[in-house]
């Protein structure tokens, strides 16, 4: 006997309500990858890094091994007492750590501690690692993004970066072409000629792996810092939107960088100021939410990639700039060619100047 009708029909309710709510929440397994980055446990040592701002790439008895994605890092360790090694990769060279002092290694962007029994208490170590000044000072930054297939050329940008100079970098997306484990190791790879780190959030070309591996290698696609006072927000906008526990993330980072300079980056920008190139978020409405929400917390600058090409607009009023110049297929004639973006910061000013470089001339 077939169902009665208002049985078929609430059946079929709950299913398009269950499938357009996996659709709305297309980033959650991201969401769930990101809770997870910094969480370890392996043979009887656990560590926590604060905030998610380090990925665990190795864990064992007596090594472990970090990839940071911020200036500055603390570490929980728990153990045994024993002599222990914490390597921390992708670390300004001029990072120090506290109370156990470590040394840098050839490398500028490594950094070594050895842990010796007594300095746990209780079987349990508190480190900070990293960029220790917290006054507020002026500095650089350089942006870039999509390098995608011109990871054979990303030297040339490099070579580039380093003449230009910056504290650190930020790549907002699409280091990889589709984001599987080989290339991942081979952008870092590359990463090796610059004498800065470069702290991440993915892009779409990233999600071209069923288990998108980025998490591993690079740590979380949403996360925020500060640095000599001012504040950055990485937001994970690969799929052109946010999910929704991003953006209770992102309310507590507005409002601890209301006070200063703040600085917030993602992938695919909320509007396209061209309009033609769907590269832009999946919703209009949803584009206008975060960015009233980006002008309601006082957020200084915008940095976008995803498009191509080089473009300086407004969103919201808070000064924006799309810099797709790493190397990936150029829009048509645009005469940019392969760049990034240097950022002068001055955080007691509250100021800060954007300078377009090129890698391919004037």
């Amino acid at each position: 006997m077939p169902p009665p009708r208002a049985s078929f029909d609430r059946v079929r309710r709950l299913l398009i309500f269950a499938l357009l709510f996996s659709c709305l929440r297309v980033a959650s397994p991201r969401v769930e990858r990101d809770r997870a980055v910094g969480l370890a446990a392996e043979r009887g040592v656990s560590v926590e890094v604060r905030g998610g701002l380090g990925a665990v790439r190795a864990l064992d008895a007596d090594t472990l091994r970090i990839w940071a994605n911020a200036p500055a890092l603390h570490l929980t360790v728990s153990a045994s007492p024993r002599p222990f090694t914490i390597r921390v990769d992708n670390v300004l060279p001029t990072t120090r750590s506290a109370p156990v002092a470590g040394r840098p290694l050839a490398r500028p962007t490594s950094f070594e501690i050895r842990v010796r029994p007594e300095d746990f208490t209780g079987g349990r170590l508190e480190l900070d690692v990293g960029d220790l000044e917290p006054e507020s000072t002026p500095f650089r930054f350089l942006m870039y993004a999509d390098v995608q297939e011109a990871i054979d050329r990303v030297q040339d940008v490099y070579r580039r970066m380093r003449e230009a100079g910056g504290r650190f970098a930020i790549c907002a997306g699409d280091q990889t072409t589709h984001g599987g484990r080989d290339e991942l190791e081979r952008f870092e790879l590359e990463l090796q000629t610059l004498d800065m780190p470069v702290y991440m959030t993915l892009g779409n070309h990233e999600l071209g792996r069923p288990e998108v591996p980025y998490h591993d290698y690079f740590g979380r696609g949403s996360s925020s810092f500060l640095f000599h006072g001012a504040r950055f927000t990485l937001l994970d906008s690969a799929s052109a939107t946010l999910d929704p526990e991003v953006y209770d993330w992102l309310d507590e980072w507005l409002l601890a960088g209301r006070e200063g300079l703040h600085i917030v980056s993602m992938h695919i920008p909320p509007l396209d100021p061209v309009g033609v190139r769907s590269g832009s978020f999946a919703s209009r409405n949803e584009a206008n939410k975060l960015l009233a929400k980006l002008a309601a917390g006082r957020v200084d600058l915008t940095l976008y990639g995803h498009v191509h090409s080089y473009y300086a607009f407004s969103n919201a009023e808070i000064p924006a700039f799309i810099a797709g110049g790493g190397g990936a297929i150029p829009e048509r004639m645009d005469g940019v060619g392969r760049h990034f973006l240097a950022v002068d910061v001055d955080p007691r000013a509250q100021s800060h100047v954007t300078t377009l470089v090129r890698v391919d001339g004037e």
